[in-house]
C-alpha cells in the first residue's frame, strides 16, 4: 500500500529470510458470544508451524478454531501467525449436517503478496516481503469483532498484540424455494464464520479477511483502509486525481496486486487435479431455432499462468474423495473483480498453478531461499513441469484512482475471490429434510 516513503527510497526492513512465528493462543473454540470478547489470555510459547497436511497430529486447542454455523455445518482450522504473510489457516476442514466426518478442504491458505506499483513509476512496493506487513499487525478494539472473541498474538519486536478476531456474522439468505402451488416457502437464514486480522503498512490498513459459510464455500478478501499517503500528491492529469480544493493536490494513482496462495487437500490427498472449462456461445441458425453453447473440459497436467475471460472457470478436483453420489469432490476458484495490471511479469495473469515446493512462498520479491536460477516471482516458476502436487495462487487487483471521498478516513474497499464447492456434497448441504429426496430430477409438484 502506498507509504510515508519517498518515492525515491524504496525501504525494506532488515530481518532473517523467510522468517516466520508461529503465535498466540486461541483460548477455546470461536463461538458467536451473547457479547464482544473485553480481554485475551496472554500468548504462550508458540509450537513451530506444521506444514504438512498429514504430518503428526492436530494442532492444540491454543491453535484450533472451531465453529458450528446455523443449520449444523461445522468448520475447523489450525491458525498461526507469519512476520511476512500475517494470518496464516492451516488444516482447513469442512463437515456437512448430519455426517459422520469432516472433508479434508485446504492444507494452508494465505496470503502471497501485496504488490503497489504507483502510475508515475516513481514507487512500487511489495508489502509483504518489503514493508514490513506482519510487523504492522493492528490492536482490535472489542467494538471491531462484534459478538466474536479477540486473542493476542506475539509479534516479534512489536509484543503481545490482541490482533486476531473469529466472529460470525449474517449473510442473508440460504436459499428460498415456493412450492408450485404457493403453499409453502422453504427458506434460512445463514450466518458465515469470520477470521480477521488488520495490518498497517504505512498511511493504509489491511484487513485480512477468511469467510466460510454453512454450505461449504469460503470467501477470501482483503479491504484497504486508513488514508491515501501525504506524500504523493504530485502527480498529474491521467496519473492521479485533484483531491481538495481546486486542482491543486493530484493524488498520485496505483495498483493494489493481492495474492493468494492456496494448497489444498482434497480428502487428505496432495496429489489434486486442476480442470479449466471454456464454453463456447455459437449463434442461432439462420433457419431459426436459439443458440447453442458447447462446453470444453481441458485437464491442466502441467503447470499454467491462466488468464480469466468470458465463461472460463477452474476447479481442484479430489485425487481420492467422491460424493454419495460417485462424483468426485471439487472446488471452483470464483475470481472477484480485478483489474490486471501488465507492468510486471508476475501481475500479467490472474491464476498460476505451480508444482509445490517449500522455497516458492511470495508472488513477488520471494524470500523463500530457492536456487539463485529458479526467479523470484511465480511467473518464473511456470516452467512446463508436470503437476502431482500443485499449488494455486489467485491474483485480483485494483487500480486505485483517488476521490474526495477517500478523505478521511478512507472507506473500506474490497478485493478478492471466492472457493465455491462443486459435488463436495451430493445435494445442498442444507437441504431441509422433506426435500431430501429430491435427488436428480425433482419430483414434479413440489
Amino acid at each position: 500500500m502506498s507509504t510515508q516513503r519517498s518515492h525515491s527510497t524504496r525501504q525494506r526492513r532488515v530481518r532473517g529470510r523467510g522468517a516466520a512465528l508461529t503465535a498466540a493462543a486461541l483460548l477455546g473454540t470461536a463461538t458467536a458470544a451473547a457479547g464482544p470478547a473485553t480481554g485475551a489470555t496472554a500468548a504462550p510459547t508458540p509450537p513451530p508451524p506444521r506444514t504438512a497436511w498429514a504430518a503428526g497430529p492436530d494442532c492444540s486447542s491454543a491453535y484450533r478454531i472451531t465453529q458450528k454455523l446455523d443449520g449444523g455445518a461445522s468448520w475447523r482450522m489450525c491458525w498461526r501467525y507469519s512476520t511476512d504473510a500475517g494470518l496464516v489457516l492451516d488444516k482447513i476442514t469442512y463437515q456437512p449436517p448430519g455426517t459422520a466426518a469432516p472433508v479434508k478442504v485446504l492444507a494452508s491458505a494465505r496470503l502471497a503478496q501485496i504488490h503497489v506499483p504507483y502510475d508515475d513509476g516513481g514507487a512500487e512496493y511489495d508489502d509483504l516481503t518489503g514493508a514490513g506487513f506482519g510487523w504492522g499487525l493492528q490492536a482490535l478494539k472489542p467494538a471491531e469483532c462484534p459478538g466474536g472473541t479477540l486473542t493476542t498474538i506475539k509479534v516479534p519486536e512489536a509484543g503481545d498484540v490482541k490482533g486476531l478476531c473469529t466472529t460470525t456474522r449474517a449473510r442473508g439468505h440460504a436459499y428460498r424455494m415456493a412450492s408450485d402451488n404457493g403453499a409453502k416457502v422453504w427458506h434460512a437464514q445463514a450466518k458465515d464464520l469470520l477470521v480477521y486480522t488488520v495490518n498497517k503498512v504505512g498511511w493504509y490498513e489491511c484487513i485480512t479477511e477468511w469467510r466460510f459459510a454453512a454450505d461449504g464455500s469460503i470467501g477470501a478478501n482483503v479491504g484497504a483502509t486508513g488514508s491515501l499517503s501525504p506524500v504523493d500528491y504530485n502527480a498529474t492529469d491521467g496519473r492521479g486525481w485533484p483531491i481538495g480544493k481546486g486542482a491543486r493536490s493530484y493524488a498520485t494513482s496505483h495498483a493494489h496486486n493481492v495474492f493468494w496462495k492456496l494448497d489444498f487437500g482434497l480428502d487428505g490427498s496432495t496429489k489434486d487435479r486442476i480442470e479449466q472449462y471454456d464454453s463456447t456461445v455459437t449463434p442461432p441458425p439462420a433457419g431459426g431455432g436459439g443458440p447453442t453453447v458447447t462446453t470444453k473440459r481441458t485437464l491442466v497436467t502441467k503447470e499454467l499462468a491462466g488468464d480469466a475471460k468470458n465463461m472460463r472457470w477452474w476447479r481442484v478436483v479430489s485425487d481420492t474423495g467422491k460424493n454419495a453420489d460417485g462424483h468426485a469432490r471439487s472446488y471452483e476458484i470464483v475470481p472477484g473483480h480485478t483489474d490486471t495490471h501488465a507492468g510486471r511479469g508476475f501481475t500479467k495473469h490472474d491464476v498460476y498453478f505451480t508444482q509445490s515446493r517449500a522455497c516458492e512462498q511470495y508472488a513477488s520479491d520471494n524470500i523463500g531461499n530457492c536456487a539463485p536460477n529458479a526467479g523470484n516471482s511465480v511467473d518464473k516458476w511456470v516452467n512446463g513441469e508436470t503437476l502431482t502436487k500443485p499449488s494455486v495462487w489467485v491474483n485480483i487487483g485494483f487500480h486505485h484512482i483517488a476521490r474526495d471521498e477517500d478523505q478521511q478516513p478512507m472507506p473500506v474497499h474490497w478485493q478478492g475471490f471466492q472457493l465455491a464447492p462443486r459435488d463436495v456434497t451430493a445435494m445442498n448441504p442444507l437441504t431441509p429434510p422433506d426435500l431430501a429426496s429430491q435427488n436428480g430430477q425433482p419430483d414434479l409438484g413440489s
